[in-house]
């Protein structure tokens, strides 16, 4: 008995499989055939858009080598081209590169088209801060320092993507307006922040480093100064030098040479004056006299100038008990 109604439930689900299947066979037929047409069609742009980006890739490329071969010109052209007809990433990027070719010969042209991107909602937000970092990069140098601090300080948040530049950039121009306050606050940010750049960090401690100091970048040029106080100096030594001869002098005035002739005659023109003119022998004598007094006092080993001083004045009175026997 089981057997009999399993085999009329199974006739009945036949039959009523058979009836919706006769119902609805168009539909079951056409939704596969849709499923296989858009995983075909799906495939097929697959592999014309890789086509396509292949081959903006390659004009890319040659557009990169344009522009490292000099030819300026030509590779903007290339990549506006790019900008105009191919795949949004290329053409993005295509953009940006275009207005790099610019920059060279027309920064003020470059800034506006930067600005521009900067402004396009249609552009990529990512790709729009970088082309307001390059801007402002190119402003810098050439807007007033107080009117690039209020243009790009908003920026320095840490919801731009490029915030450590900005803020570099932001110190940069307080240092150019020597507000060291504010240049050191923008440079401590940088230092601060974890996910900040390693070189950006490095260049930002150098820089607080000055503020620290108190000097702007041009103060290098005081240690300039400081090598003319020796090269003032240098004619000073020599006459230090020469100073040490002037002793070596001091004891040829012990010998009976040139120098001490000067100081024994007024000693010696006081004695002879009482004396007669044939007192000319005893000169002869007298030298005799300081010859051997010169000698012992050269005997010891430290002379004294009080010595020889009084061997010359002591000479005069052996000389004198001979001048009154001529006279005789």
């Amino acid at each position: 008995m089981s057997e009999f109604f399993r085999e009329v439930d199974e006739d009945y689900r036949r039959e009523r499989l058979a009836k919706i299947w006769t119902k609805y066979q168009g539909w079951f037929i056409g939704a596969a055939v849709l499923l296989v047409a858009a995983t075909a069609g799906w495939r097929i742009y697959q592999h014309f858009h890789l086509q396509a980006a292949e081959a903006a890739g390659a004009r890319y490329e040659a557009a990169l080598r344009l522009s490292q071969d000099g030819k300026s010109a030509e590779a903007e052209a290339e990549f506006k081209e790019i900008a105009a007809s191919g795949p949004k990433g290329y053409a993005t990027l295509a953009h940006l590169r275009a207005v790099d070719e610019i920059v060279g010969r027309d920064p003020a042209a470059a800034i506006a088209a930067y600005d521009a991107l900067g402004a396009d909602p249609t552009f990529d937000q990512s790709f729009k801060e970088a082309a307001q970092t390059r801007a402002a990069v190119l402003r810098v140098d050439r807007d007033d320092p107080k009117a690039f601090e209020e243009k790009y300080g908003a920026l320095a948040q840490p919801s731009f993507t490029y915030h450590d530049t900005i803020r570099e950039l932001l110190a940069l121009a307080a240092f150019k307006r020597e507000d060291f306050e504010a240049a050191g606050r923008w440079l401590d940010m940088i230092v601060g922040d974890p996910r900040a750049p390693g070189p950006l960090r490095q260049r930002a401690e150098a820089f607080l480093g000055l503020v620290q100091a108190g000097k702007l970048s041009p103060a290098p040029a005081e240690p300039l100064s400081t090598p003319a106080p020796p090269a003032a100096e240098a004619p000073v030594l020599p006459e230090t030098s020469a100073s040490p001869p002037a002793a070596p002098a001091e004891p040829s005035a012990l010998k009976p040479g040139a120098e001490a002739a000067p100081e024994t005659p007024p000693a010696e023109a006081a004695v002879p004056e009482p004396q007669n003119p044939v007192a000319e022998a005893p000169p002869a004598s007298a030298s005799a006299p300081d010859e051997n007094s010169a000698s012992k006092s050269a005997a010891p080993p430290p002379p004294e100038p009080e010595k020889s001083g009084a061997e010359p004045d002591a000479a005069p009175p052996a000389a004198a008990p001979g001048a009154p026997a001529q006279p005789n």
